[in-house]
């Protein structure tokens, strides 16, 4: 029986930040100390956190590893070394690969993958089609997250934009269904529109990425997909929320009380459409990064309590693959790496608090998603953990990132925060700069 102690602790948990202690005690937290208690039992090994914040590891439910079938740009082991040393402990893969994670085989398949390969803590959804809603009474609640519903067409050829089939899969299962909400039907017609002012044989500039992937696109299938979810009474958690006309559909009660839950991603709350002209291709992503007051209108929503988690839609692309305009080059950028310093930085800036951040990235996830003992730090959950150093300035370079790709939008980005440790399960899988490569998290169960 092992007992590690982590001292000197700023602890951020349930809306409060004190000092103070963990004792990890093999996979789980034995206890949590205030400062100046001391340890019921003795402790063999202590880590000094010299005044470092302690967070919960955060939970991204909405991430893209390319694995299966996809793997020359991403895989489930390079993306998990990517998470681990952005002090995510806790992932949940997209099924737009290839083959898509639509039957009971592939997600096996998949499981299989990820329990091989996969660093972090891991679950998988299972895709919704046309016509596979009589699978989902097939599947294991409390192996798999739950249904991915893409009601926008974006990587991957999972478009669901039948009525009759929609409406099946709302009243088909009790578990959560989480939707990519762009109506395509608008986004056809504004390509149309657009091609009158450009050549029919060339691209559009990125500039139209937002105007064709619109707002009113955005709105119109978001309020599609809460009109089902309450004719049917189901669960439903929007993903990547980009616009401002969108926070109405959802409510600010406590999110145990809610049935329909919102996520805004780290591009929408970190850029705005001015980066365009900096970054180029390298912030392209469906649903597109819009104007600077939907940008503002999101953070507020996030504050305000309308918006519940907060992830990164982690999905990398060769740069040979971004190259392009607003039709050509692929959508979607690898973040999950950097998720969590950035929104620190927006809280160095006054945009959030950290205890938000916690509530966003950590317990919000654990609590809509039903997820057995994580998200927090208290006795008895497992001992996922990430110690944040403060006043340690960094510069993100093709030297330290971990994504096969390669990039990232943040290359020569100077982060004042800085991950130190990550603890999975009561293991120092990063330690400073040093992954321990052999570890491999384990399946994420739900209630």
């Amino acid at each position: 029986m092992k007992r590690i102690l982590i001292h000197d602790a700023i602890i951020v948990n349930e809306g409060k930040s004190q000092k103070g202690a963990v004792v990890i005690e093999n996979e789980q937290i034995a206890e949590v100390l205030t400062e100046g208690q001391e340890p019921a039992l003795p402790c063999h090994e202590t880590i000094d956190a010299g005044g470092c914040y302690l967070l919960p590891g955060i939970i991204d439910d909405h991430v893209h590893f390319r694995d299966p079938g996809l793997t020359h740009k991403a895989d489930i082991h390079t993306e998990s070394r990517a998470a681990v040393a952005g002090g995510v402990t806790s992932i949940m893969d997209m099924p737009n690969t290839n083959p898509l994670t639509t039957t009971l085989e592939t997600l096996e398949q998949k499981f299989e993958l990820m329990n091989e390969k996969c660093i972090v803590n891991h679950s998988c959804y299972f895709g919704a089609t046309n016509s596979n809603f009589t699978e989902f009474g097939k599947l294991d609640k409390h192996r798999v997250c739950d249904i991915k519903l893409f009601m926008g067409s974006s990587t991957g050829n999972m478009l669901v934009d039948r009525r009759k089939s929609l409406e099946s899969i709302f009243g088909g299962t009790d578990m959560l269904i989480a939707t990519h909400c762009e109506n395509q039907d608008t986004i056809k017609q504004n390509i149309e529109y657009y091609r009158t002012k450009y050549p029919a044989d060339q691209d559009m500039p990125l500039k139209m990425h937002p105007y064709i992937r619109s707002a009113t696109a955005c709105f119109e299938s978001s309020s599609l997909a809460v009109e089902l979810a309450k004719n049917a009474g189901a669960r439903l958690h929007i993903l990547h929320i980009s616009t401002a006309d969108e926070i109405g559909l959802f409510s600010n009660q406590p999110v145990s009380d809610k049935k329909i839950t919102a996520e805004a991603c780290v591009p929408h709350l970190f850029f705005s459409e001015a980066d365009y002209e900096k970054l180029g291709t390298r912030i392209k992503c469906n649903p597109a990064i819009k104007e600077i007051s939907n940008q503002k209108a999101i953070r507020k929503a996030v504050n305000e309590g309308y918006i519940d988690v907060i992830a990164t839609d982690h999905a990398p692309h060769l740069l040979s693959e971004k190259e392009g305009g607003a039709l050509k080059a692929m959508s979607g950028m690898p973040l999950i790496q950097f998720s969590l310093v950035t929104m620190l930085e927006l809280v160095d800036k006054g945009i959030f608090s950290i205890e938000t951040i916690v509530e966003k990235m950590c317990h919000a996830p654990a609590k809509i998603y039903r997820i057995n003992n994580r998200g927090y730090i208290k006795p008895g959950n497992q001992a996922d953990l990430v110690l944040v150093k403060p006043h340690a300035p960094w510069q993100v370079s093709t030297a330290n990132i971990q994504s096969k790709c390669g990039w990232s939008p943040l290359e020569g980005h100077t982060f004042d925060w800085k991950v130190e440790k990550t603890f999975l399960n009561g293991q120092l899988v990063y330690n400073e700069g040093e992954i321990n490569e052999t570890y491999r998290g384990q399946e994420l169960r739900f209630n």
